[in-house]
């Protein structure tokens, strides 16, 4: 087959046999060499040498970069050849212009390590991303800019991405980052997963798709493009899967080699939803199936999930973990036996990898669901994968004169058609228990709080006689507005001790105060954000005063015109008075974005807001609208830490300054589908094993060990929105223990 190259260079490769055989024995060198990354059918050349590519997602943001560096050696040491990530817009591009690229966005920080660790990088710039991230990537600011619709053929959003694309691409080319400049990034990625909604979009749809694929051509990197589930990208650029299983995708063009983008280990997870788990046994199936289909690169999505710190999770209602059950766990720690057992197949792999990439496959069918895919070199290399596809059956088979056994849903690897190195089934791999070990917070001082005022704070940002649209009105500067208005219950009119006040909501959440007082809260979930509020509400004679704080958890991050939907209430009544139903609608509303405590910065060692906290002798606790304080010691040792939040209600934390993110310890239904063991036979879904049932979600919340200060006063802030008990809140410092 016909090689294709997006570089420029001649693709003849010449090689002095020296240096090739250095290249073979040693394939981290050639990261110093200037190479060409070309490819066919059948595989990617890098240096003119064709590889298998095994690769792990790790989020530069969603870790700090003091673990970093440990990151990438987990993911080597378990047998990868490549770190993937995604580049996050809205993190780097907080308003028009201005760029950021410090802190855990130090996107050329976080690559040089990936480089110096002797590991090939996949860039997938987008930079539309989705990955569970707020407004999946693209900052909000963008739907703003008159004209806009995202990801369609209208030029204010085109040109916007292009210049954000020509921004990464010329950061990388400046760095010599890419493998034809001598670096390491093998592979980018322009759009994702638009192929499944491309359609959608009508006339703007496809268009669309082949100018973002012809515009990431135009900025000449010297290594392929790639666009995931682009089922029609043209000829010059890979399209690639993304699936639980790609054994069965074939590229839209027999010159293109077969790529696998995004394998899940796992799966995300929602606020007041159960934990999604995958067995390693059924990964490993996937993997060693795609390869024994002709598979060519395979990334782990996620190999190491990480935090979703500070107002960063999309979704909406995405936990601040994401730890996506991956084999590297959210705090860093390898999860047995995932880790290891995929560390067992990536070996098995790679000694097959000559014969896969240089032999010819025959296929063999054994009977039902069992077949083997065998490869055979010029040189006399033989591999077989003997593949049982049945749910339920142990199966033997009699190849080349010999016996295999074959558990159910397993694949067994046989680098020379003989000896079986691995069978997916077959975990030898000891497991590791998770501990979370208690450790009260060590303070000389106590807590000092801040109350928030129910309803408008200082004066009003507008008013109007319509309920607005949240988002529209923060522009997602914060979680929090405030909708408020009065009315008055006339003299002599009847109020009925049932009176009930309803709000309909479009999301995400919201807490409704009459007359000062907390009366109940709403909130939507991750398979529907919207809500409708119905509570009993005790009126007065005369005046009495309405205050909604609406709040959004998370932005949409995906699906066709994501950006237009809204959030915030839309309707606001109450029942039960005697001559009348009272629609508060159109009403007179006052609104106030944000938090005093935000305005104040009271969350910053550095803000304005010292001489508004106050000590009591006794602590207010179980009170809405508190923000709390207070100096605490570093936690001995050097295990990971969480800080358990189970006795909070929801709200914010920092540890000095850096925003720890959203807490909710929102407890599942006690009734959903959980597993005591997970049956790892037959195909995944997210839904398939899950734990959890009747817990909180997330209980604990990652405070990374950088983050405190080695003099070891550190200044811990909570918003609490409903109502806690701050003394109950401990640190936990989190172990793994083999078995």
């Amino acid at each position: 087959m016909a090689t294709r190259s997006t570089s420029s260079k001649n693709s003849t490769y010449i090689l002095s046999l020296p240096l090739f055989f250095l290249l073979l024995v040693f394939p981290s060198l050639s990261l110093s060499i200037s190479s060409n990354v070309t490819y066919d059918g059948r595989s990617l050349f890098i240096s003119g040498r064709r590889r298998i590519i095994i690769s792990a997602s790790i989020h530069y943001p969603r870790s700090v970069p003091a673990m970093w560096p440990g990151l990438v050696e987990a993911a080597k040491e378990g047998g990868v050849d490549a770190i993937e990530t995604y580049v996050f817009w809205n993190g780097h591009e907080p308003s028009p212009g201005n760029y950021y690229f410090e802190d855990r966005f130090d996107l050329v920080k976080f690559a040089k390590i990936v480089r110096d660790a002797g590991l090939y990088m996949i860039l997938r710039i987008g930079p539309f991303v989705a990955a569970e991230w707020n407004y999946g990537g693209v900052p909000v600011w963008l739907h703003y800019v008159p004209g806009t619709t995202f990801r369609t053929n209208v030029e204010p959003f085109k040109k916007h991405m292009e210049r954000f694309t020509k921004y990464i691409v010329d950061m990388m080319k400046h760095e010599r980052l890419f493998a034809s400049q001598g670096g390491h990034i093998i592979l980018a990625q322009i759009e994702n997963e638009y192929g499944d909604i491309e359609k959608v979009y009508g006339d703007g749809g496809k268009p669309y798709a082949m100018w973002a694929a012809s515009m990431a051509l135009s900025q000449d990197i010297g290594v392929p493009w790639i666009m995931c589930q682009q089922y029609d990208a043209p000829d010059n650029v890979i399209n690639t899967c993304n699936s639980f299983y790609c054994d069965q995708f074939k590229p839209n063009s027999p010159n293109k080699p077969k790529i696998w983008t995004e394998n899940w280990p796992g799966w995300f997870q929602t606020f007041g939803a159960t934990n999604p788990h995958r067995p390693p046994e059924d990964i490993a199936f996937s993997v060693a199936r795609f390869f024994q289909k002709g598979g060519t690169v395979q990334n782990y999505y996620m190999y190491h999930g990480g935090t979703n710190f500070g107002r960063t999770a999309g979704g909406p209602f995405i936990t601040t973990s994401y730890d996506y059950d991956a084999p590297i766990d959210e705090y860093g720690l390898v999860r047995q036996p995932k880790w290891g057992h995929l560390k067992e197949l990536h070996n098995a792999i790679k000694q097959c990898e000559n014969t896969l990439l240089f032999g010819n496959s025959t296929l063999i069918t054994f009977g039902p669901l069992l077949e083997a895919n065998i490869y055979t070199d010029h040189s006399g290399g033989c591999a077989a994968f003997l593949s049982n596809m049945d749910e339920e059956k142990d199966k033997l088979i009699l190849f080349q004169n010999k016996s295999y056994s074959l558990p159910p849903w397993s694949v067994s690897i046989l680098p020379d058609c003989k000896n079986v190195a691995f069978n997916t089934a077959k975990v030898k791999t000891q497991t590791s228990v998770v501990e979370m070990i208690d450790e009260k917070l060590q303070s000389s001082e106590g807590w000092s709080i801040f109350k928030e005022k129910v309803g408008i704070w200082g004066n009003p940002d507008f008013v109007k006689s319509e309920l607005v649209d949240h988002i529209n009105t923060t522009k997602d500067s914060t979680d929090y507005l405030w909708y408020t208005t009065s009315f008055d219950i006339k003299g002599g009119e009847k109020i009925s001790k049932q009176s009930l006040l309803m709000v309909e909501s479009k999301g995400h959440a919201a807490h409704l105060f009459v007359n000062g007082k907390l009366q109940a809260s709403g909130y939507g979930n991750g398979t529907e954000i919207k809500f409708n509020l119905t509570t009993p509400v005790t009126l007065k004679p005369g005046r009495n005063d309405l205050a909604l704080l609406s709040m959004t958890v998370g932005l949409p991050n995906a699906g066709p015109f994501y950006e237009w939907v809204g959030a915030g209430p839309t309707s606001v009544k109450i029942y039960g008075l005697t001559s009348r139903t009272l629609d508060l609608s159109s009403h007179s509303w006052a609104y106030k974005i944000g938090l005093e405590g935000e305005h104040l910065s009271l969350f910053s060692p550095y803000g304005n807001g010292d001489l508004n906290w106050k000590t009591y002798s006794q602590l207010p606790i179980n009170q809405p609208l508190t923000w709390y304080k207070i100096i605490v010691d570093t936690p001995k040792g050097d295990d990971p830490i969480g800080l358990d939040m189970q006795h909070m209600g929801k709200g914010l934390a920092w540890l000095n300054g850096y925003p720890v993110g959203r807490y909710w310890p929102r407890k599942s239904s006690p009734n959903d589908k959980c597993t005591t063991t997970c049956n790892y036979r037959g195909k995944f879904f997210p839904d398939k094993c899950r734990t959890g049932c009747g817990q909180p979600t997330q209980r604990w919340y990652h405070v990374p060990r950088s983050w405190f200060h080695p003099t070891g006063k550190n200044t811990l802030v909570i918003f609490e929105e409903t109502g806690g008990d701050p003394t109950k809140i401990i640190f936990a410092r989190r172990q793994t223990k083999n078995f």
